[in-house]
């Protein structure tokens, strides 16, 4: 049984409504849902109407997010149910890693692009065997999954890597395949 769920996202507040919105809708699937949600501990941009929606909808908020950044004024989701410091980005991903049942990465920058590819590499060498689900809103995704399209083509990774996540179109299909 999934019960925390690891989303990884932008800290943007700078992005499309239409990002805004499947973070808001994921967040509040989360916490409808009775699950937990283990992210990156942050108050601004997807991240924050992440974690916002999943308290609106009574659901448990995990933030890990590295000491420096604590100190940096409405950074750090003081609201959360339990905040984690780490020392390091790499102590921050170890944590989130051993407290979650399962990944969903929303649409994000090259941080969210980091942790989804430390996840699948991860996966890819059986170190990991947690689902994995990248949203796709507005097709964010379709030029990473071409890319990837090509390294099969190419001989640099097998066939079979596309088994090691899956694509969800809306937060709902990817709680969808979770709970599957």
């Amino acid at each position: 049984m999934i019960k925390n769920i690891c989303v990884y996202c932008s800290s943007s507040d700078a992005v499309d409504a239409a990002y805004v919105a499947a973070a808001e809708a994921l967040g509040t699937q989360i916490g409808a849902g009775g699950h937990t949600l283990v992210y990156g501990g942050g108050a601004i941009g997807l991240m924050g109407t992440l974690a916002r929606a999943v308290h609106r909808a009574n659901g448990r908020v995990v933030g890990v997010i590295p000491e420096g950044w604590t100190s940096v004024d409405g950074a750090a989701y003081e609201a959360a149910d339990q905040l984690v410091a780490t020392r390091t980005l790499q102590k921050r991903r170890a944590v989130m890693f051993s407290r979650a049942d399962a990944f969903v990465v929303l649409p994000g920058g090259f941080g969210t692009l980091e942790e989804f590819l430390e996840v699948l590499a991860l996966k890819q060498h059986g170190k990991l065997p947690k689902p994995l689900v990248l949203v796709n809103t507005r097709a964010f995704y379709d030029p990473l999954l071409a890319f990837f399209d090509r390294f099969v083509q190419e001989s640099f990774a097998h066939e079979d890597t596309e088994t090691l996540y899956h694509v969800a179109a809306t937060p709902a299909a990817a709680m969808a395949l979770l709970n599957a």
